[in-house]
């Protein structure tokens, strides 16, 4: 069993920058597929970003290209979404997720952590 606990979020204004942090306990796999979505009210949950635990080049949703960055630092078991020019639409609770194939699939994916609130002001 895997652990996900997100932190980091919290109000920031338009155009500002935030760093959320998944913090991995457990039983952790090095080829485990790990990233980030997110969900906001009344909407459905959306692929973010994501990264594998040993490496290959980072995926990211259009929404968010050239704006957030994952990151890991695998002594940490720690993942990273690096947030700058954020935007009212970047609202949401954010979940890390990890699972053992991909993350193409939301129901599918394994392991969630229980979410941190980004709120953009307006």
């Amino acid at each position: 069993q895997v652990q996900l606990v997100e932190s980091g979020g919290g109000l920031v204004q338009t155009g500002g920058s935030l760093r959320l942090s998944c913090a991995a306990s457990g039983r952790t796999f090095s080829n485990y597929h790990m990233g980030w979505f997110r969900q906001a009210p009344g909407k459905e949950r959306e692929f973010v970003a994501a990264i594998t635990w040993s490496g290959r080049t980072p995926y990211y949703a259009d929404s968010v290209k050239g704006r957030f960055t994952i990151s890991r630092d695998n002594a940490k078991n720690t993942v990273y979404l690096q947030m700058i020019g954020l935007k009212p639409e970047d609202t949401a609770v954010y979940y890390c997720a990890a699972d053992p194939n991909n993350l193409a699939i939301s129901k599918n994916i394994r392991y969630w952590g229980q979410g941190t609130q980004v709120t953009v002001s307006s």
